[in-house]
């Protein structure tokens, strides 16, 4: 108990009768997920009149409270069976459903400091793989789920202090998902909405994003993730007319983009509403991966690259955002408008989706090409010829003497086993 988070003592009858004591270890055990949910649980001790019967049990507990340790003491289950018969009793079920609730209260009822900076570092993935695993109780476990977010730089939040702060007539939750803050926090996707002062969750964890996958809402608030479609923004009816001008004012490059300079990479090019800084952004659909998914997916151990469905979603085609503010999506409009066969505009326009393709967390199927842009754009900034060579030193030219002589001399090597051999 001195070593505890938390501990329950629990009696029920009802449509089966047991007392049970659990508590919650103070650091997770060592090889928590090791061969997870095929590693039998040996925390939960089960006796029948008070006689001790097993701790080999599968279905004692679900796989995520594989930490939580404890006693059961029935009188209602029978003695003289076997463990395998004992497993598949029904009753055992409606013990397991009794203890699973009485879990989750008494997590619940963890202090708030003890809970973030304890419990959370130590079972907060269990409780992700509970929200994944468990429908039944997955309205339960999300209030129990703590994430990073913009609201502090340090502190973790719940979904439920998240709902409370959300802004008038905010009807979405907002996250972003990246391999960790600094990349989630400086995302493209992230610009506007954090200086409108929306609150954005920070999925830095890569069970994370699979997590809110699982939830379709928390408290009646949909989850958007914000480097997908579907991010948008009440406007009064003169800032739509502005936007719909300027959606009129950049259609030529928009088109352009789309039919000519990125034709086979985009689905569609539009006027972004979320950037302010960035130039422009590569943006998911509701359906598609994000990058951070697209990196965790394609990081598997497992992928063999011949998933049907992973090849599906890694080759959807996604919209390209721009920022009609930038310096440079404004040159690139007049350059377009006067020359569309611009050879240099047209390069600018796939470096520019190349490095979108990066900054919004996707990978780069060939990134010699994109070294090749960057190197071409540079000399033409400096007046260097695109076509001139780097100069051949002397020791270049004595080492292509040397292959040579090495090239004349296996041939004469070659030449001589062969007249060995037709002797």
């Amino acid at each position: 108990h001195n070593k505890s988070l938390s501990l329950c003592n629990a009696f029920f009858r009802w449509e089966v009768t047991f007392k049970s004591i659990l508590f919650v270890p103070t650091s997770a055990p060592r090889g928590l997920f090791d061969e997870y949910g095929s590693k039998k649980s040996d925390y939960i001790k089960l006796y029948v009149r008070r006689v001790f019967i097993t701790d080999d049990f599968h279905d004692m507990m679900p796989k995520y409270l594989n930490f939580v340790k404890g006693v059961v003491d029935s009188d209602d289950l029978p003695l003289n069976v076997s463990r395998e018969t004992l497993q598949q009793h029904k009753l055992l079920k409606v013990i397991r459903k009794k203890l699973v609730r009485k879990t989750l209260d008494m997590i619940k009822k963890i202090a708030d400091e003890k809970y973030n900076d304890t419990f959370w570092k130590e079972f907060g993935t269990n409780i992700k793989l509970g929200v994944i695993e468990d429908h039944s109780n997955r309205t339960r476990l999300a209030k129990l789920l703590r994430f990073q977010s913009s609201h502090h730089p340090s502190d973790i939040t719940s979904l439920d202090q998240y709902v409370e702060r959300m802004k008038e007539k905010q009807d979405k939750i907002y996250f972003m998902a990246g391999s960790s803050r600094k990349e989630a926090e400086s995302s493209p996707f992230v610009e506007r909405l954090l200086k409108k002062g929306y609150e954005v969750i920070y999925l830095t964890e890569p069970v994370d994003e699979y997590c809110i996958q699982a939830l379709p809402e928390f408290d009646g608030k949909r989850f958007q993730n914000v480097a997908k479609e579907g991010v948008k923004f009440d406007e009064s009816e003169k800032t739509k007319e502005s936007r719909e001008a300027i959606e009129k004012e950049f259609e030529p490059l928009l088109n352009w983009m789309k039919d000519k300079a990125l034709k086979d990479k985009i689905e569609k090019a539009v006027v972004s509403q979320r950037l302010t800084e960035s130039p422009c952004a590569l943006v998911a659909s509701q359906y598609g991966w994000s990058g951070n998914m697209e990196r965790i997916m394609k990081a598997q151990a497992y992928q063999t690259g011949k998933d049907i469905s992973t090849n599906y979603y890694a080759s959807q085609k996604k919209t390209f955002e721009i920022n009609p503010r930038h310096p440079l999506i404004k040159d690139m409009l007049r350059r377009v408008k006067e020359d569309e066969e611009d050879k240099t505009v047209s390069d600018l326009a796939v470096v520019l989706f190349e490095t979108a393709t990066l900054r919004s967390g996707y990978l780069l199927p060939d990134t010699k090409a994109y070294g090749d842009r960057i190197e071409r754009m540079l000399r033409l900034s400096l007046n260097i010829d695109p076509d001139d060579t780097t100069e051949d030193t002397e020791q270049d030219e004595e080492e292509e003497m040397d292959a040579g002589a090495d090239e004349e001399e296996q041939e004469t090597v070659k030449v001589y086993i062969a007249s060995q051999e037709w002797d």
